[in-house]
């Protein structure tokens, strides 16, 4: 399928691994430009490099928490290839983890800065070169989390559910305008955030790293009917009609990619 954005500039953060890369990867081929952040220097040089074969591409580093890196990231996107056209924000982390009693201010402010703020500070800076185009796609990294919360990881959990909360109250604010803005939300895709933590797991029991996750389906996400992590390009296949020309209805949308981990309807 042509998705209709050939030409289009997408910005991607959390590019350098995973799902990021992933989605970038899939644009890149449909002739989108793309321009590709993290936080990791040297990682986001070698996922560039992979990519430069492919069509035009652009790393910039940027802490996402720190608004000048905001404000750096969005002059050089705008330098080399004007406004972007397209935003998807992958770049996150599990964040502070634990018993809720155990969890002081500090380890809620750090999950809130990376997985929330970096989200409002994204979009803050990208939004208004799409509405004066008259034209975007915004699509930002939410969690099965956002709506089936787990105990041990309620920072980023509640972090998850302010991005849905975000981006259907953006959509509602800048859709007039041109700009689509949607959430996609995965749910344990393998990728360099679930291998550390099922590491740290096959660790714990004294188990094989596959048994971690065979361990890690059966006791903590029994809703996967596919009883497997998911592939990061499966949900990049996604995010990618997210941002096309196709979805041009679409708006205020949760998109679920999480092999039904999800126990509602």
């Amino acid at each position: 399928m042509d998705l209709g954005i050939r030409g289009r500039t997408a910005l991607i953060t959390g590019g350098d691994s995973g799902m990021g890369l992933s989605t970038a990867e899939f644009l890149i081929r449909e002739g989108v430009r793309i321009v590709l952040s993290d936080r990791s220097t040297d990682q986001l040089r070698d996922a560039a490099t992979k990519l430069e074969g492919l069509g035009d591409v652009l790393a910039v580093t940027a802490d996402l928490t720190r608004q000048a890196d905001v404000d750096k990231l969005r002059r050089a996107a705008e330098e080399r290839f004007g406004a972007p056209d397209i935003l998807v924000h992958a770049a996150g982390v599990t964040g502070a983890t634990g018993d809720f009693l155990d969890l002081d201010d500090v380890a809620w402010e750090t999950t809130l800065q990376t997985d929330l703020m970096a989200a409002v500070r994204v979009c803050r800076a990208f939004i208004p070169g799409m509405r004066i185009a008259g034209w975007g796609r915004v699509v930002l990294f939410s969690s099965e989390d956002a709506v089936q919360p787990y105990p041990d990881e309620l920072p980023y959990c509640a972090c998850k559910a302010a991005v849905n909360n975000l981006a259907k109250g953006l959509s509602k604010a800048y859709s007039p305008d041109g700009v689509l803005i949607n959430t996609v939300a995965p749910a344990f895709v393998a990728t360099p955030m679930t291998d550390k933590m099922m590491e740290k797991r096959a660790t714990e029991l004294g188990v094989s790293f596959d048994r971690a996750v065979e361990s890690f389906l059966d006791e903590e996400r029994p809703g996967i009917a596919a009883k497997r992590r998911g592939r990061a390009e499966e949900v990049a296949a996604v995010v990618a009609f997210m941002c096309s020309a196709h979805a041009s209805f679409m708006t205020g949308s949760n998109v679920r990619v999480d092999g039904g981990s999800v126990m509602t309807v």
